[in-house]
């Protein structure tokens, strides 16, 4: 059989999630597409080196990072309603209490670290602390790293307009320096390794977990973290791949469900697995991992609106810009 005859030639790269490994495994093949999946379970990694040289067909992607880009009209991908990562994010804002922070107003006026100023965690961090607990983000010194190594995350953001953000040089990584107390807390996707040592350092939301289902309750929304992308030329020359993957998508996610429901031999090291499904069913209904842009769009408009409201965009984009059309 010739690669033309397996279909056109396409590379995934993507984080080897549990609704990715169907697609790995080959179990799910989209029609029409010769898959060659490649796992990169760093994201940044991933994103910062497809924007600059764009090395694979298809990929995972930040999705403020795409946002922005499609905003300025130099986007080099189109996107698929496809979401590999939603996370709700309250659970990773940390704080020293030695510095007298007990509910969100306080960090007003401190030193906040962020591991990147313009990545979707932290989008959706300080929209909650703006939206939800009225905090000034301008009043805020921000100091851009790395969490647990010392240097940045992946290429340094380009800082908007107002606020006030630093790099952080000290040779130390955020985590050692909130746990001396140099900053104040320190907001992304890891949890700071001096929580482990030092009991003057943890979470701002200790009950993250009621105040993130309280969030889902109040506004339906679980946070969209990263998308994924087609390299536009890829696109334009094959069409049809949109929808075959978008497809070749959903059946594997749905392949996902089936496994982690299978309680006869737990698929994850979760001991009460089944406590924790029966609780995302009450919660989410079926589908919590919704894909598709109508069962998006009022996530994805409300991070257009953080993303206004903390400089990134002049005004959000519509909504049907940011993806082809897959036929559902």
């Amino acid at each position: 059989m010739t690669a033309s005859d397996k279909g056109v030639p396409i590379t995934l790269a993507c984080a080897l999630y549990d609704r990715m490994q169907a697609l790995y495994t080959g179990a799910v093949k989209p029609e029409g597409i010769d898959l060659t999946f490649m796992v990169e379970d760093f994201p940044r990694r991933l994103f910062d080196s497809a924007m600059k040289t764009q090395p694979f067909d298809v990929c995972e992607m930040s999705s403020s990072d795409y946002i922005t880009r499609v905003s300025k009209g130099d986007c080099p991908f189109v996107a698929l309603p496809v979401f590999p990562s939603k996370c709700f994010r309250h659970n990773t804002i940390t704080i020293n209490r030695k510095s007298g922070i007990r509910e969100p107003k306080d960090l007003e006026g401190r030193r906040i670290g962020v591991m990147r100023f313009t990545m979707s965690a932290a989008v959706w961090q300080r929209g909650h602390l703006q939206n939800d607990y009225g905090v000034d983000l301008k009043s805020i010194d921000w100091v851009e790293g790395s969490v647990n190594s010392p240097g940045s995350h992946g290429v340094p953001t380009i800082i908007p307009p107002g606020f006030k953000v630093t790099r952080n040089e000290s040779g130390k990584s955020l985590s050692d320096l909130l746990g001396e107390g140099v900053i104040d807390g320190v907001i992304g996707t890891h949890m700071p390794e001096s929580c482990k040592g030092n009991k003057d350092v943890g979470r701002l939301f200790p009950n993250f977990r009621e105040v993130e289902q309280d969030y889902f309750r109040r506004t339906g929304i679980f946070p969209i973290m990263h998308l994924i992308a087609i390299k536009r030329e890829v696109y334009e020359a094959n069409p049809f791949i949109a929808a075959s993957l978008y497809r070749a998508f959903c059946e594997a996610k749905q392949a996902a469900y089936v496994r982690m429901r299978n309680y006869s031999a737990l698929r994850y090291m979760l001991p009460w697995m089944n406590d924790e499904i029966d609780q995302i069913d009450e919660l989410f209904g079926d589908d919590p991992w919704t894909y598709g842009l109508e069962a998006n769009r009022k996530t994805i408009e409300m991070c257009m609106t953080f993303m206004v409201q903390q400089g990134m965009l002049k005004s959000p984009v519509p909504v049907e810009k940011l993806f082809v059309d897959v036929g559902a």
